[in-house]
């Protein structure tokens, strides 16, 4: 959830931490802070608030001399937010400073056991407890006293440490929690994540499990869990340093909603060979694996998971077998039945959502084959599947995820298919057809992009609402769920999704006049029983906008306003539908004066469970 970045080099570290802080508000944070080590201690600023505010106490002339440090954004997790509880913690002894993002589980039992051994705690984090356990580990040297400390450690971690006696380096240890290392040219970087230090460096390489990295301005030393030395080659990034800037947009989200179509077409293109045929470039699950496969799990969490359930539908209709969606935090908790017929399907935009990663890590210990869709190349989930599928959507920094759960839509129906023709479901003609179909997506969402005026309109009629019910059958109640979720997260708009059939069973009560509701009506064999609900709820005073298909004439009549989805094939109807409800969201927290890239409360990569 937090985000983590750290400089050593030769250059003054205070702007590089900033403008690095500034790359990672999407993440989503409460506070920030950065320290600074040089001969004359470490230095510590940190504050409640946005990084101008940090930036307004954080003064050149304190810290214009300090080439290392280590700074932090923070989402509130253990402690309200306050400049107390912010990061990064220094020890009470001020020799140890650490930036931390995870959840350290037992950090209560290691509270008492400092305490026991004159140590006093100020803050009300999980987090302070690192700096201080280090801190009694440390007698000189510093890696055996990370190294003790980690010992003790249950949860998950992602790590940042200056010492007093070490002026020239930086340390970082993860577990289960993101974190990269940048490697420049006289000058090394760690963070949560890439567009934090893609200003600087190109060359990158993820940290391991329960790996210790040794940085200093001259290059990285790593470490593995038994101690011995290991070699990372790096990966060289190559986007374009816009494509993490607003390119001229009033917000990365807006920018990612028009970038739908391009990365649509990115995810699909490479897949297809001569126009007729899937290539996913499995590597570890054969034909023969996926042939007898008699079940699949979809685990996700948010977006992703609803993305599951749009899934979940089509791949039932074609497979012929039982398939679920489940939400990671429960899945894992569940006692799930899952073997080695069964296929498990992770999804994750930032594969490091670690309710999610814990949910592969209990399908895999139960012999379930696991093919997970993340975003970000390398990252945990992908690390720990047997196989992954990358969206290749590029970097989404509106913390509300957009074109990456566009792609996973798609990628969702290349593996729906791919499966169906291994096991003889779908001749090779007819996957040929749907992938026509398919690839049809960029051009007629192009085509309902430039024509938005119409979602700017309704959300300037709707945007006092105090309550909106999306409702849908089918399909349409899986869209229903994401809608929901994209309009509440950043418009702060009360929202909830309900299956349409299900409004006379309590839900109904709610109606009253004036309420918005918005009916997603495209799911063509339950249509006479959507225009049934429609009437219902405006017989209680409801006003309703109708999502529809472009050839719709029985909606029409009753709903107060429709918006039409052009001529499409079924499986196309889902990525197209959900467009002029990203921008209904997006309009309505406009109007709102919201802050839609970084909502309140929220963020992008969900490290916690």
């Amino acid at each position: 959830m937090c985000g983590i970045v750290g400089y050593v080099g030769s250059k003054n570290a205070t702007p590089i931490l900033l403008d690095a802080l500034e790359k990672l508000e999407y993440r989503g944070y409460d506070s920030a802070g950065i320290a600074l080590v040089s001969s004359n201690g470490i230095e510590v600023k940190k504050t409640r608030g946005r990084i101008s505010t940090l930036r307004s106490i954080t003064g050149e002339v304190e810290a214009g001399g300090c080439t290392v440090g280590i700074g932090h954004t923070r989402w509130a997790t253990h402690g309200e937010p306050s400049d107390v509880n912010s990061h990064p913690h220094l020890s009470r002894s001020e020799r140890v400073a650490v930036v931390h993002n995870g959840i350290i589980e037992n950090y209560i039992e290691l509270r008492e056991f400092l305490a026991e051994h004159g140590y006093v705690f100020s803050t009300e984090t999980d987090s302070e407890v690192v700096s201080e356990l280090i801190d009694y580990y440390y007698n000189g040297d510093p890696i055996e006293a990370v190294r003790k400390a980690e010992m003790q450690l249950k949860g998950s971690y992602a790590l940042g440490i200056l010492f007093k006696d070490y002026t020239d380096q930086i340390i970082a240890l993860r577990k289960d929690g993101p974190l990269i290392i940048g490697v420049g040219e006289g000058e090394n970087f760690i963070a949560s994540d890439i567009p934090a230090i893609l200003k600087h460096t190109r060359s990158i390489f993820r940290l391991g499990e329960r790996e210790l990295a040794i940085l200093t301005k001259d290059g990285v030393t790593v470490i593995d869990k038994y101690g011995e030395r290991i070699e990372h080659e790096c990966e060289h990034i190559d986007w374009d340093v816009d494509a993490a800037e607003k390119g001229g947009y009033a917000h990365f989200m807006i920018k990612e909603i028009m970038e739908q179509p391009e990365v649509i077409a990115k995810t699909i293109n490479p897949r297809i060979i001569n126009d007729k045929r899937i290539d996913l470039g499995l590597k570890r699950i054969t034909d023969d694996d996926l042939r007898g496969i008699k079940a699949i799990k979809i685990v996700a969490c948010g977006s992703a998971y609803h993305v599951g359930v749009v899934a979940k539908y089509f791949m039932k209709k074609t497979l012929g077998i039982p398939v679920e969606a489940e939400l990671a935090s429960e899945f894992r908790y569940d006692d799930p039945i899952v073997d080695e017929h069964t296929l498990v399907i992770i999804i994750s935009q930032s594969g490091e959502t670690l309710d999610t990663l814990y949910g592969l890590r209990e399908a895999r210990s139960r012999g379930a084959r696991v093919i997970s869709i993340v975003n970000v190349v390398a990252s945990s989930i992908a690390n720990e599947s047997e196989d992954v599928l990358y969206t290749w959507a590029g970097p989404e920094i509106a913390v509300a995820t957009t074109k990456a759960y566009s792609t996973q839509l798609v990628l969702m129906n290349l593996l729906n298919w791919h499966i169906a023709n291994v096991k003889g479901l779908m001749r090779d003609d007819e996957v040929a057809r749907a992938i026509t179909q398919l690839r049809e997506i960029p051009e007629q969402m192009n085509g309902m992009l430039s024509d938005h005026e119409q979602m700017q309109y309704l959300a300037s009629l709707f945007f006092n609402c105090h309550s909106v019910f999306f409702i849908g059958r089918n399909i349409d109640y899986a869209l229903s769920l994401e809608a929901s979720l994209k309009l509440k997260e950043i418009s702060y708009v009360h929202s909830e999704a309900y299956a349409a059939g299900e409004l006379k069973h309590g839900t109904i009560s709610l109606i009253e006049d004036g309420t918005l509701v918005i009916a997603l009506c495209t799911y063509r064999p339950l249509l006479e029983k959507m225009v049934s609900n429609i009437k219902e709820v405006k017989a209680r005073g409801a006003k309703v906008i109708a999502i529809i298909n472009h050839d719709d004439t029985q909606t029409e009549g009753v709903a107060d306003h429709v918006v039409r989805i052009p001529e499409c094939s079924e499986y196309a109807i889902p990525s197209l539908t959900i467009v002029p409800l990203q921008l209904f969201a997006y309009y309505i927290a406009s109007h709102k004066g919201c802050d839609i890239d970084k909502p309140r409360n929220l963020a992008k990569s969900v490290t916690v469970e």
